[in-house]
């Protein structure tokens, strides 16, 4: 791909993520939507306060406002009028409203003639079910819908599969009455998660950085770390990180904080390959930050049965060591390049910013509060909202006005549609899996496929999750993964926790692995650079992200599952120094540059440090300390 011109965050954004690519109303139409879009969220959060309803009536209307949003705000062809409704748009959104509220009209005698569904509950179900996967394809992409019509079809087709595969099939009755009116498919616990928690914390970041937390996040970056070597970059690692707490896109974060740090970084001398890749590798990772990640971790909660702050706890160290890593690299590219830090007399001081606007951190530290005391990951969400509204009102210059707070509830259930719409597809696929069983045949199957041994099959399942995340979003992705992939690993003998988390984390370095890096292209754009080799440099600095999972499964105490504090040192130590020396072997510098001899030794040591074991671990740190005393022999 060739380099091309730089390209501003809005068209960056509609390029590179589906979900932006909406329509802009004016006149009426711009208030109809806003009014659906404010009611959806009114009602989440009348919910939230007073109770859910039953589970199918929730997902129903979360469903039906969703379906109805995205029909009115993603056109059947980008190439349509973005400012005037189409009436195939509008029949679209009035269906899609239409078909769950049919089962919320009609929810009792649903119930009573379950498995014998009547004509016009057939005909109802085929509806839903085409608007769900003709919204996956307006809103998420076309590689979902394909998977999707792929389980589709074989729901059909099990009579003629070969082998292990083979099922009885299901019939039209059978298929529309299990995916469509049961909490197994479309209304399944995808969507359960996405219409309690996910749309409570999507709301919270809306107005998260409706108070401006995002340009505070940079101002407080760049006063801690803008002085230092590569001082721009690791801003932008150091940022990003800090914005991963409360976005769950990684294009939204590139945009978000590349805008600001992709020039700063090619104003200091960084080439603009490599600065896209810093601030994709760092937002990329946003999504394994707590105590808000990706929306992949609130059903990561539900699928493994534990509460949302074990995932939290679990994820600290990982993420911990997956920023280590891009900063790193990062570090280990300003020595090399002898790139400077910006003067301290042009950054802003870290006491006047926080005296400033330090307040409107408050809800961030509540919520991890509130978590780790047990409340419900909804009760925690619905105490941070109000709180972010109340904290910006402390100071005049933060003060959000009635309209901003108004906007908030729009934004948030605009920003919600990308992960509903996943959920709902995703559904389709778990109703196939439950019903025809094929989840543990393909469970079954990796195994054999890998000898029954442990790392080969890590590695297939890695390849899995990272083939998929390349066009499928990192929610879908996970559900698919968690049911096909990860049970093979747990019939190894890997705690689930682990298991699930090995395949959320390789969902998500999708975003930067070419040769589809939504997230490095999306850096490209900002940066006017080549987007294969943007992607590259990404994968490069992210090099933790492929590690990491690996680690945890071999050492289980590193997501703190029963360890024992010197195993977890220990492991931990040996994480570090195996960062270390991975990063520095691909960068090509440690302490003066490295020889190509020495790259590869040091790649070996780093490797080694991955498997627990004394041997390895000695083995690992004595190639570290060996180059690093060569290293700084040669320095001198």
């Amino acid at each position: 791909m060739a380099e091309k011109k730089e390209m501003s965050a809005e068209e960056v954004l509609k390029k590179f993520e589906n979900e932006s690519n909406t329509m802009e109303y004016t006149g009426i139409m711009a208030k109809i939507i806003s009014a659906i879009a404010i009611t959806f969220s009114v009602f989440q959060l009348y919910t939230a306060v007073f109770g859910v309803l039953d589970a199918q009536l929730q997902r129903a209307v979360h469903l039906g406002f969703g379906l109805a949003l995205s029909f009115l705000l993603y056109p059947t062809r980008k190439s349509w009028r973005r400012d005037k409704l189409h009436p195939l748009d509008g029949i679209f959104a009035i269906l899609g409203a239409a078909a769950p509220a049919y089962i919320v009209i009609f929810y009792r005698e649903l119930i009573f003639r379950s498995m014998l569904p009547t004509t016009l509950d057939v005909v109802i179900g085929t509806i839903g079910i085409l608007l769900v996967i003709e919204a996956a394809r307006r809103v998420v992409g076309i590689p979902m819908v394909c998977v999707v019509l792929f389980f589709v079809a074989y729901a059909f087709a099990g009579p003629y599969m070969p082998g292990v595969l083979a099922h009885r099939g299901l019939t039209i009755d059978q298929f529309i009455s299990h995916v469509f009116f049961t909490t197994e498919g479309v209304f399944g616990i995808p969507l359960g998660v996405s219409s309690t928690f996910i749309f409570l914390f999507i709301l919270f970041g809306a107005y998260l950085e409706g108070t401006g937390l995002g340009k505070f996040f940079i101002d407080v970056a760049n006063a801690v770390a803008g002085w230092a070597s590569g001082g721009p970059a690791k801003v932008a690692v150091l940022s990003s990180g800090l914005m991963g707490t409360v976005s769950g896109s990684s294009v939204a974060n590139v945009v978000g904080t590349g805008s600001l740090t992709i020039p700063m970084m090619k104003k200091l001398g960084y080439h603009k390959n490599f600065a896209g890749a810093v601030e994709a590798a760092s937002s990329t990772g946003g999504q394994l930050m707590p105590p808000v990640m990706g929306a992949a971790a609130f059903l990561m909660a539900e699928f493994v049965g534990v509460p949302y702050v074990e995932i939290v706890k679990a994820a600290v160290i990982p993420a911990f060591l997956y920023f280590m890593g891009v900063w790193l690299g990062v570090h280990f590219e300003a020595k090399r390049g002898n790139l400077k830090g910006i003067p301290r007399n042009e950054l802003p001081k870290l006491g006047t910013i926080l005296r400033e606007r330090g307040h409107l951190a408050i809800p961030l530290i509540v919520i991890v509060w509130l978590l780790v005391s047990g409340y419900t990951p909804m009760r925690a969400a619905l105490v941070a909202i109000i709180l972010s509204i109340a904290c910006s009102a402390l100071k005049k210059s933060t003060r959000m006005k009635p309209a901003e707070i108004i906007r908030g509830l729009e934004n948030g259930a605009r920003n919600v549609l990308g992960v509903l719409v996943a959920c709902a597809a995703a559904g389709i696929i778990i109703g196939v899996v439950t019903k025809t069983g094929v989840g543990l045949k393909l469970a079954s199957g990796l195994l054999e496929l890998s000898g029954g041994l442990l790392l080969p099959s890590m590695f297939l399942t890695m390849i899995t999750a990272i083939v998929l995340g390349m066009g499928v979003p990192t929610t879908a992705n996970y559900v698919i993964t968690s049911t096909i992939a990860a049970p093979a690993l747990l019939q190894m003998g890997v705690p689930i926790l682990a298991a699930h988390m090995f395949v959320f984390y390789f969902g998500i370095i999708a975003d930067v692995t070419p040769p589809v890096a939504l997230a490095a292209y999306a850096g490209a754009g900002i940066s006017g650079g080549n987007a294969l080799k943007t992607g590259v440099n990404a994968s490069k600095l992210a090099i933790a992200a492929f590690i990491i999972p690996y680690m945890f499964v071999l050492s289980p105490e590193l997501l703190l599952i029963d360890g024992v504090t010197g195993g977890l040192m220990i492991s931990l130590f040996t994480a570090v120094v195996g960062m270390i020396a991975l990063s520095s072997s691909l960068i090509g510098y440690l302490v003066a540059p490295l020889k190509n001899f020495e790259r590869i030794i040091l790649a070996a040591g780093g490797l080694m440090l991955i498997k627990p074991g004394l041997e390895t671990d000695l083995i690992g740190v004595a190639i570290f300390a060996v180059i690093l005393i060569l290293q700084l022999k040669n320095k001198k």
